[in-house]
């Protein structure tokens, strides 16, 4: 009778308990099917959605863009790489650099270099005007960074302001004729003669070299303007009051030129009057 009732009993509790059990069942596929809906319907927003986030984000290279991307797959690819990543060992990054950077090196012919030395030495440009600008224009799209105004960039220029700003930040490196100077590590400041306004301003801009960036905190574009109408109207008009430049290296040069021809001047004034007597 015992083992009757237990098993009754039992069968009692497994009946009550069936319900119980299929309802935690149901909760359960309920809710895995509730976090499938929830997963597609996520899937399916972002479906729709990222194309235009993508496009957004990379947007279309403008007339001038292309072009300047048919340059640079012919002509910098190999050194700079497919997207302009840079090629470890062969060229940097130009991801950032702006137009201003292509301006300056492409422009004044130091890029593409012939071969990898200390610095990148001027020569004939390998492209014409237009092309550097479209090259400009494509790694600007491709990465921004600064770039220079267009117009004329001596617009309301100071000849002496720009002299002060020139002797102040330029003279101690391309000497205060604009000469250019030897610098550490077989490195050198350029000459300033051959260099373009739109040069001029680039390279202040961007840095090339062991140049340091002069943006616009540091240097505003009026008295960018001034140093470059300094450069161009004062330094590059050949006025040598004294006779001879020696090379518009500045005093020491000067102080140099006079410490000998004095010297060997009074030396043989000392032998002339020796002689005499």
């Amino acid at each position: 009778m015992t083992s009757d009732n237990d098993r009754r009993r039992g069968l009692l509790a497994r009946l009550r308990g069936r319900p119980v059990a299929r309802s935690r069942g149901r909760r359960r596929l309920g809710a895995a099917v509730r976090l499938a809906a929830a997963l597609m319907l996520a899937g399916g927003a972002y479906t729709v959605f990222a194309p235009g986030v993508q496009a957004q984000d990379n947007p279309p290279l403008t007339a001038a863009g292309n072009e300047g991307k048919a340059l640079f797959d012919v002509s910098c690819v190999t050194c700079h790489g497919r997207n302009a990543q840079g090629v470890e060992g062969r060229g940097p990054s130009l991801i950032g650099v702006g137009s201003a950077s292509v301006e300056f090196q492409v422009g004044s012919g130091r890029m593409p270099m012939a071969r990898q030395e200390a610095q990148a030495m001027r020569k004939p440009p390998q492209f014409t005007d237009e092309q550097v600008r479209q090259l400009g224009q494509y790694i600007q799209e491709l990465g921004g960074g600064p770039q220079v105004p267009s117009g004329n960039l001596r617009d309301g220029a100071n000849l002496a302001t720009g002299g002060e700003l020139f002797r102040i930040n330029c003279s101690q490196c391309h000497a205060f004729g604009g000469g250019g100077g030897a610098l550490s590590s077989g490195k050198y400041a350029p000459s300033l003669k051959p260099a373009s306004d739109r040069q001029i301003y680039a390279a202040m801009l961007s840095g090339p070299q062991n140049m340091p960036v002069f943006g616009d905190n540091q240097i505003t574009p009026q008295e960018k303007a001034d140093i470059i109408a300094y450069i161009q109207e004062t330094l590059k008009s050949d006025q040598d009051q004294g006779g001879f430049n020696l090379g518009r290296y500045g005093p020491s040069t000067e102080g140099l030129a006079i410490f000998l021809v004095g010297i060997v001047a009074l030396v043989f004034a000392s032998l002339w009057i020796a002689g005499k007597s």
